[in-house]
């Protein structure tokens, strides 16, 4: 994959200053994450290549597992993924840290399947979901309590998984990507929040909504079916 991008203009007029940095002892996990994605940045603004084909390695399969999962088609996927790492590469030099490079990573990711999503819409006439609309004015939204069992917990066996798979797919977009970064990438709140570029409140209420999407799908496909009633006849 990265051939395609050898010819992109790389500049490291930008590059950060790495003379800070400094190895420290005790640093929990999360930190060294983000010290090693601070030096991956500094590498891949200094135009390393080695530097590009770490990040390719690192988020080629999480960013097309979402993206997938976002459009439930692997054409689709393997188009949203090329987009986001030319995009990341033509823009890197402007990244000035305001995020983490994963969470920027993520949100380039989230909008291009976005994108892609409205093209479908536009050329295949969309898609009807679980939800029918979503408010994103954190004016608008009431407070939703989340009291019941996470649909992912729920999940135990292959036939289990596909038919969240399916409940995932016909979940509205929005909803479904909250839930996606919540529960299968295990992102905060406020991770979520900064990729999706919204409120944690409104995060939090995606979330809820998704999961009671996907409560009632699981509960609906999985429901026995009624038992057949026999009339009886009389014998002749």
């Amino acid at each position: 994959m990265w051939d395609q991008f050898k010819g992109e203009n790389l500049s490291g007029s930008n590059t950060l200053d790495t003379g800070s940095l400094h190895l420290l002892t005790g640093l929990s996990s999360e930190q060294e994450a983000a010290l090693e994605d601070h030096r991956l940045l500094c590498r891949l603004q200094a135009g390393e290549e080695a530097a590009y084909e770490q990040l390719i390695r690192r988020f080629q399969a999480p960013v097309y597992n979402l993206a997938y999962r976002l459009l439930n088609d692997p054409a689709d996927a393997g188009d949203v993924l090329q987009e986001v790492f030319l995009k990341i590469f033509r823009n890197v030099d402007s990244f000035r840290g305001e995020s983490s490079l994963k969470t920027w990573v993520y949100r380039i990711a989230v909008n291009e399947a976005h994108n892609r999503r409205r093209w479908l819409f536009r050329h295949r006439r969309g898609e009807t979901g679980i939800e029918e609309s979503y408010e994103d004015s954190d004016v608008r939204e009431r407070a939703l309590q989340d009291q019941t069992e996470s649909p992912f917990e729920f999940t135990m066996n292959r036939e289990a998984q596909m038919l969240l798979e399916e409940g995932l797919a016909a979940l509205n977009p929005a909803y479904r990507a909250a839930v996606l970064l919540r529960e299968v990438e295990e992102m905060s709140y406020e991770e979520i929040a900064a990729i999706l570029e919204v409120s944690i409140g409104t995060v939090k209420s995606r979330i809820v909504r998704g999961r009671e999407g996907l409560r009632k799908y699981l509960a609906t496909r999985l429901s026995p079916a009624p038992a057949m009633q026999l009339a009886p006849r009389c014998a002749k």
